[in-house]
C-alpha cells in the first residue's frame, strides 16, 4: 500500500504580491468610483457660515409656512432672451407686484451668480403691475432661481426653485 504524501501548500513572496497589488487595486477603484459618484451627483450647495444658517433655519421655516398658508403660486419663464415672472393667489387671479429682484445661482460656482432686477411689463398701472420682466439668456446648466416679490407684504414673497435651462429656456 504506498500513500502519496501531499507537499502542504507554501506561501510564497508570489503570493503576497497578489494579495497587496489586489488590496491596492480594491482600495483605487472605490476611490475612483466615489469621487467621479461625488463629482456627478454634488450639489454644491454653498454656504457662508454653516452656524449661522442653522440658527436662522427656524425663523426662515416659520416665514416659509406663512407664505405656503397665502396658496399663491409663482410663474417663471425664460424664454427667447427674456424672464419673466408673475404671481396668482390661490383662485389664479394675479397678484399686483410693486417690484421682483431676481437671482440665479449657480449650484457650485458662486462667480457665476446673477443678480437681476425686473422691471413692470407695460400694460398694468404703475404699483399695481401683474407681471414682470428682464432681457436676460442665463447660461445652460441648472440654477438656483431666488425669486423676491415686493406684493405690499410686510416682507417679500420669497420663491425658490431649482431650475434647469438648455439653450437660452426653461426646461
Amino acid at each position: 500500500m504506498s500513500a502519496e504524501m501531499r507537499k502542504p501548500r507554501e506561501f510564497t513572496g508570489k503570493h503576497m504580491l497578489l494579495v497587496i497589488v489586489s488590496f491596492f487595486a480594491v482600495v483605487i477603484g472605490v476611490n475612483v468610483t466615489m469621487a467621479t459618484l461625488a463629482q456627478t451627483s454634488w450639489t454644491g450647495l454653498v454656504v457662508e457660515n454653516t452656524y449661522v444658517a442653522s440658527q436662522q433655519f427656524n425663523e426662515e421655516a416659520r416665514k416659509g409656512k406663512a407664505q405656503a398658508a397665502l396658496g399663491w403660486t409663482g410663474k417663471l419663464t425664460v424664454a427667447s432672451g427674456e424672464v419673466r415672472y408673475s404671481l396668482a393667489d390661490s383662485k389664479g387671479k394675479p397678484v399686483p407686484l410693486h417690484g421682483v429682484r431676481m437671482l440665479f445661482r449657480h449650484p457650485a460656482y458662486e462667480a457665476e451668480d446673477e443678480a437681476l432686477t425686473l422691471a413692470a411689463v407695460s400694460g398694468g398701472t404703475p404699483g399695481d403691475t401683474q407681471e414682470f420682466a428682464v432681457r436676460h439668456t442665463p447660461k445652460d446648466g441648472v440654477w438656483i432661481v431666488e425669486i423676491d416679490a415686493d406684493a405690499g407684504l410686510a416682507s417679500s414673497f420669497r420663491d425658490v426653485r431649482r431650475v434647469m435651462i438648455s439653450h437660452g429656456a426653461l426646461q
